[in-house]
């Protein structure tokens, strides 16, 4: 293809998926071992990708329900593969043996495959994940030395792919709001030099993808992408950012149950919700620090919900409470219970229970496997990939993000209703793309 037809293609239509798509995980534990083991699984053919919208979903085609990964030019999954980094080391084999998410005949039937991926020395921050001690970590100068560190570890991999993305799958750091240092990139820039307390590990993650023109997803509740600083970084290199905090367990469930009740007009005086969690995460939020920074996700939910200042009757009062309780023997076998308080005619109270008993890694990898792919397919949209946020990806977040002044969706359902259109945008750039390229 000559040159003028390059750029006509890059103006004009959704650029190809071809070659290898990278996919960078800081944090490769339960959640990172428990994608890359079913990657790999559904490739052998050993397993369906249940819960993968991008790979079981359809979309309307032509009058016709089509497959979303046949109607939209996203990365086969025989074409994707991993790295990253992790404070424990070892492989993703002694990873998912540890995690205790899957079966001891699934990974070994898998061993080998696990076994040739080691996570690379990980930043850490003792003071942001206060539980957890680091065996495999970065040593550095100043938090400009880690992000440069990191970058050049991204430069390797960069080298044996043709594309990247990177999703945080690590622990929820403690809790800390938006300083002078998140306001600007010349500040931020200037921190990382400066060493800066309040520039977390997670940011430098972000930092150094969005340097190298990678989308940034993130699944954890964090402070990371969510600054003015490193959205204004998106924004300038093409690089994609989107929410935080995979919706996987209980806030899926709200986010199902809350619109239903919103559309019937039911009124909601309380919601008590508490979780047993075992795994490495509950043992994270079990720290105060570290749980609020998952309460202030969770809660935010059923607010944007329900707009109790435009529903006073209905939402005004509602008592909203969550918490998370460390239980060892658990594990990843994740118990959330909802005890919710609601009231209809005439005000007539009436209860519902709902007692979730779910697993936290095999609810989160599908999603995780979603964003991938979704954020590689936004970075080859010409119409996306200088957008910044990615609010059609709301979908896969307690925590959506929205463009400053505006509103983030946390219904389900509209969620769900934005994404398609927006693939529905892409099918047709996409078709755009292919009649430049037949010139």
């Amino acid at each position: 293809m000559s040159p003028v037809a390059e750029m006509e293609r890059e103006a004009a239509g959704v650029t190809p998926h071809e070659g290898k798509l990278g996919v960078m995980i800081p944090g490769m534990g339960a959640v990172g071992s428990t994608l890359i083991a079913g990657v790999e699984a559904v490739r052998r053919g050993w397993a369906k990708p249940v819960g993968s919208m991008s790979q079981m979903g359809t979309m309307e085609v032509d009058g016709r329900e089509e497959l979303i990964r046949d109607a939209v030019p996203l990365a086969p999954l025989e074409d994707v593969v991993f790295t990253g980094w992790d404070i424990f080391g070892g492989s993703m084999y002694d990873a998912a043996e540890t995690a205790g998410v899957l079966d001891r005949d699934h990974l070994r039937a898998m061993k080998p495959f696990l076994e040739s991926i080691e996570p690379m020395p990980a930043v850490f921050e003792e003071r942001y994940v206060k539980r957890l001690t680091a065996k495999n970590k970065k040593k550095g100068r100043n938090k400009c030395d880690l992000a440069n560190q990191v970058r050049n570890d991204i430069a390797e991999f960069k080298s044996k792919t043709d594309r990247q993305i990177m999703i945080w799958c690590g622990s929820t750091e403690i809790f800390h709001e938006p300083k002078a240092v998140h306001q600007t990139l010349a500040a931020f820039e200037k921190g990382l030099v400066d060493d800066d307390p309040d520039i977390a590990p997670s940011m430098l993650y972000a930092w150094a993808a969005l340097k190298e023109g990678i989308p940034f997803a993130n699944g954890a509740p964090n402070l990371t992408v969510d600054i003015p600083a490193l959205q204004e970084l998106s924004k300038q290199v093409g690089a994609p950012i989107c929410g935080k905090d995979f919706k996987t367990g209980q806030t899926f469930i709200k986010t199902i149950l809350a619109p239903g009740f919103k559309v019937r007009q039911l009124g909601v005086s309380g919601w008590y919700s508490t979780n047993i969690l075992g795994n490495r995460d509950g043992e994270v939020l079990d720290d105060p620090d570290n749980f609020k920074t998952k309460e202030e996700s969770k809660l935010g939910v059923l607010e944007h919900i329900f707009h109790p200042e435009q529903n006073p009757d209905l939402y005004g009062d509602i008592f909203h409470k969550v918490r998370i309780n460390y239980y060892p023997p658990r594990g990843d076998a994740k118990e959330g219970w909802d005890n919710i308080d609601i009231f209809g005619w005439l005000g007539y109270p009436m209860q519902i229970k709902v007692d979730f008993l779910c697993r936290d890694s095999i609810l989160a990898a599908p999603l995780a496997l979603d964003l991938c792919l979704f954020m590689d397919l936004a970075k080859r949209t010409p119409s996306l990939r200088h957008t910044g946020i990615q609010e059609w990806l709301s979908f896969y977040f307690k925590a959506p993000d929205a463009p400053a002044g505006k509103h983030a969706e946390h219904d389900l359902f509209k969620q769900a209703v934005h994404l398609k259109e927006t693939l529905q945008r892409i099918r047709v750039e996409s078709a755009v793309g292919e009649t430049v390229a037949a010139r």
